[in-house]
């Protein structure tokens, strides 16, 4: 039997990157960068304040974005979506925390144009001496459950200001089956629950001009029946404080936990 022969991989040029020469680099970052380089799984580093992207050459046929060369090295004019999706995460990260993501809808490069494609995060810190100087996600291909048959397709309206987030949340809820529809403000709403049906209003808390408490109290006023659900940071503490009925997802939150509220409220639709 033949022993399988050993692939020696081309050793990068840094020399045109913000990282300069290898041999200037602490030690955690040359492991790291090794270990990426020769794995087959899509990885991306982001180093130091700069932020400086390095990734695998998985993690570019993943993306499929025309003109990314691995390994990178630089810093890019656009954040990749596995960064900009959450700031909190990368800050959670950066504070020394491991964290793990299942069933996150980014954008990718697809077919030419760019595709919502459902993925697994896996953020480590990557600690030079005592601090965090770097954060490496590792990105894997989720499979994403079909809805479950007792919830059927709710129609939504979103209201989020952050272009990014209302993107994210947009795509999952289209994923999981529900119709959407998506505004930036509490004031381009009001138009939209008084000319449409919608089963459920989906908001942020804080929002510029009129809060998302504000907005869900008038859209209860005038259509009882809406179920309303807020994303904040405050949690089920928030709904203890309301004095109306809600639900309420705690940012940062993941696919399970959006799915799983929905189907609370759908169970509760067909009770009523």
């Amino acid at each position: 039997m033949t022993a399988p022969s050993a692939i020696t991989l081309p050793t990068p040029d840094w020399s045109h990157t913000a990282l300069g020469d290898p041999a200037a680099w602490p030690a955690s970052l040359r492991l790291t960068t090794d270990i990426m380089l020769n794995s087959p799984q899509a990885m991306l580093l982001m180093w130091s304040d700069q932020k400086i992207m390095v990734y695998n050459q998985a993690y570019v046929e993943l993306t499929g974005l025309p003109g990314l060369r691995a390994p990178g090295g630089n810093v890019p004019a656009m954040q990749p979506a596995a960064w900009s999706w959450n700031a909190g995460v990368i800050a959670d990260v950066r504070a020394g925390r491991s964290l793990a993501y299942r069933g996150c809808t980014l954008p990718v490069w697809h077919n030419g144009r760019v595709e919502p494609v459902t993925l697994d995060l896996y953020y480590t810190p990557v600690r030079d001496d005592t601090q965090v100087a770097g954060v490496l996600c590792t990105l894997a291909l989720a499979t994403l459950g079909a809805p479950a048959e007792s919830n059927a397709p709710m129609r939504l309206l979103v209201v989020e200001d952050n272009g990014d987030a209302r993107y994210l949340v947009c795509e999952t809820l289209r994923a999981l089956g529900h119709e959407v529809d998506a505004v930036a403000s509490g004031e381009e709403a009001l138009p939209y629950l008084e000319q449409h049906a919608y089963d459920v209003l989906f908001t942020d808390v804080s929002l510029p001009g009129m809060s998302g408490v504000d907005l869900a109290r008038l859209a209860r006023r005038d259509k009882p029946q809406l179920a309303l659900l807020f994303a904040s940071g405050y949690g089920e503490e928030l709904t203890r404080r309301l004095d109306f009925p809600a639900q309420s997802l705690q940012k940062p939150y993941d696919i399970e936990q959006l799915q799983a509220v929905l189907e609370r409220i759908a169970a509760g639709r067909r009770a009523a």
